[in-house]
């Protein structure tokens, strides 16, 4: 039996995160009630990542089985489930592709790379338009102040611990992760951080944010950035950027 292998986009703002949780409705909970709709049984759902209350994806990657079993058999052409799947969930989540994978496959442990965005609108007034996907962030960032920032972010690159852009009340087996490529770029009053890397930590992306507007207010130097990472201590990176400008923006098998 094949699993089927589910790439889809959702707005998070009105969701406790990716998975189940008893204190608010999750799209992993919407993503349970869909298939079972369309299939007309109990699926296990698993996710690629975790993303946090308010954060949204652009690329979030699931595979679907029949509950207790390594694959599922349907009568829906594969070709067919997106737009079956998407009549049973609501218009802030949809699925764009779906294929079949072996049964083995693992949505998480099977990544190579991830790619979150964080977006960042940069005016003294506020877009109500771009409210609930990016941070407002009122002060001006000039061209050097930017330039410093992706100064800065280049020196996230490498296989490092990175305990000191992770939140202090985690818990994992290891703090070591390779971060691939980070940069920082504008267009127009929106300014991008992107990071790829092959795993991250708790809050990791949001604290790298945070640390970047700290080097664009002269709290932080680029030349700061070895050394806090090496003193792993949260409390030498900035503050933990708010979800809402996080998105997970691309998954690598």
């Amino acid at each position: 039996m094949k699993k089927i292998l589910l790439r889809l986009s959702y707005l998070g703002t009105n969701y406790c995160g990716y998975q189940v949780q008893p204190n608010g409705i999750s799209v992993q909970q919407r993503l349970n009630e869909a298939t079972r709709a369309l299939f007309g049984f109990d699926c296990d759902i698993v996710g690629c990542s975790r993303t946090d209350s308010g954060v949204h994806a652009k690329d979030f990657c699931v595979t679907v089985s029949k509950k207790g079993c390594d694959g599922i058999e349907t009568s829906v052409p594969i070709s067919k489930i997106p737009v079956a799947i998407n009549n049973h969930l609501p218009r802030d989540i949809s699925v764009y592709s779906a294929e079949e994978v072996d049964g083995d496959f693992h949505p998480r442990y099977d990544v190579v790379s991830k790619e979150y965005l964080y977006c960042i609108w940069n005016s003294e007034i506020r877009n109500p338009l771009v409210d609930a996907t990016s941070w407002h962030y009122p002060r001006r960032i000039n061209d050097d102040a930017l330039a410093l920032m992706d100064e800065a972010a280049k020196k996230f690159c490498g296989t490092k611990d990175f305990s000191a852009y992770m939140a202090a009340e985690s818990s994992v087996k290891s703090t070591v992760r390779t971060v691939f490529d980070a940069r920082v770029w504008r267009e127009g009053d929106m300014i991008f951080f992107a990071v790829s890397a092959d795993g991250f930590l708790y809050n990791m992306v949001r604290i790298f944010v945070g640390t970047l507007i700290g080097v664009a207010e002269g709290k932080i130097m680029p030349s700061d950035i070895d050394s806090i990472t090496a003193s792993k201590d949260r409390r030498g990176a900035g503050i933990t950027a708010p979800a809402q400008g996080l998105f997970l923006n691309k998954v690598i098998y």
